[in-house]
């Protein structure tokens, strides 16, 4: 079978013939139908996301479960699932409280090593590993959801959609009627855009240097945009919110703009860090600018509940809630993988999808 494979040392990424194990215990194997291109597979090439190699890479996902090992019971096989990256325990405190992105318990996703390319290992990336023709999951990453969503659409649900639209649902909890703004939308920030329409948000804003982002924040739901290419951003958010907005997100990972969307906070207001800067990076702020009750909250995986979110998230979608064929800006092959990433790297997507 062909996957999409990273050698490391800044080769390009290659097309190669890989095999994968047999499920084992408590191991689904999984068919991948669809498979998004996000920014942290793009972090693994950079060294932004240190990751042992060989990897298959890809997160991003949904199929059909083509086998199941011994010890599976929520699965069957010919199920269509969505791929989670959270390889929770499922028997925690965190994970029995609805906070399986604080689980402790389940192994490293580095330890994974399920493929085989040219005869050797291969490790799997994000407990996941989408960009292949067939992939080796725990049961607890592999979610059914209602195959009426077509698979393309699907797949986003997994990581962008659950990311961004979580960071203002699950872990902000954005109260109705309130103001926020959104640096950075891409893929992610988009999500956090119309995460805002869910909860109510009476003003959001987004903010970005490409036109085109801007205005595909304007149909996700954006009642103004900013161009920070041209416009300063904290001047004009602190214009459109009297003062400050109640809420900021910033999902770029860029150490200058958390700081930005920290000051852009009116007294009482919100920071939730959602992009990834490089592992390491500090940020520093003086600690008298959030004594009038301001907060800063990190954001693993929009705070994910899979079984439960996924779901609801797909229900939202077929009910013409949640917009996902406007992320879709261009669909590929797996052999296209280098126009896919050139197409990512020029600001040309929103979201592209590989068809396998």
């Amino acid at each position: 079978m062909k996957a999409a494979v990273y050698f490391g040392n800044g080769k390009p990424v290659s097309i190669e013939d890989v095999r994968v194990k047999e499920p084992g215990h408590g191991e689904v194997r999984v068919a991948i139908k669809a498979a998004g291109l996000c920014h942290s597979d793009v972090s693994v090439l950079d060294g932004t996301i240190p990751y042992p190699v060989p990897v298959v890479l890809g997160h991003e996902g949904a199929g059909v479960v083509e086998s199941i090992g011994s010890g599976v019971t929520s699965l069957k096989e010919g199920d269509t699932v969505i791929l989670s990256t959270l390889a929770h325990c499922g028997r925690c405190v965190a994970c029995e409280s609805s906070r399986p992105t604080q689980c402790r318990n389940a192994p490293s996703p580095k330890d994974s090593v399920p493929f085989f390319v040219g005869g050797k290992p291969a490790f799997q990336f994000a407990n996941t590993s989408t960009f292949t023709e067939l992939t080796l999951v725990r049961e607890q990453s592999a979610i059914p959801f209602d195959p009426k969503v077509p698979f393309d659409r699907a797949c986003l649900i997994g990581c962008g959609i659950m990311t961004g639209v979580g960071a203002v649902l699950n872990r902000a909890r954005v109260e109705p009627g309130s103001s926020m703004v959104v640096f950075g939308v891409g893929g992610i920030g988009l999500n956090c855009v119309q995460g805002g329409v869910l909860a109510g948000a009476s003003r959001i804003i987004a903010v970005d240097v490409n036109p085109q982002k801007l205005e595909l924040a304007r149909t996700f739901g954006a009642t103004d945009v900013i161009d920070g290419g041209k416009e300063n951003a904290l001047e004009k958010v602190r214009d459109l919110t009297r003062g400050g907005a109640d809420y900021s997100f910033e999902c770029v990972g860029n150490l200058g703009l958390i700081q930005t969307a920290l000051d852009a906070l009116a007294p009482g207001g919100t920071l939730v860090i959602v992009g990834v800067p490089k592992l390491g990076s500090k940020f520093e702020f003086p600690v008298h600018t959030i004594y009038n009750n301001k907060a800063i909250l990190g954001c693993r995986y929009g705070a994910a509940r899979p079984r439960k979110d996924f779901a609801m998230l797909a229900d939202l979608y077929l009910a013409g809630r949640l917009k996902i064929d406007e992320l879709i800006t261009s669909h590929y092959a797996l052999d296209d993988f280098q126009r896919a990433l050139d197409d990512l790297h020029h600001g040309h997507l929103a979201r592209g999808v590989f068809q396998l």
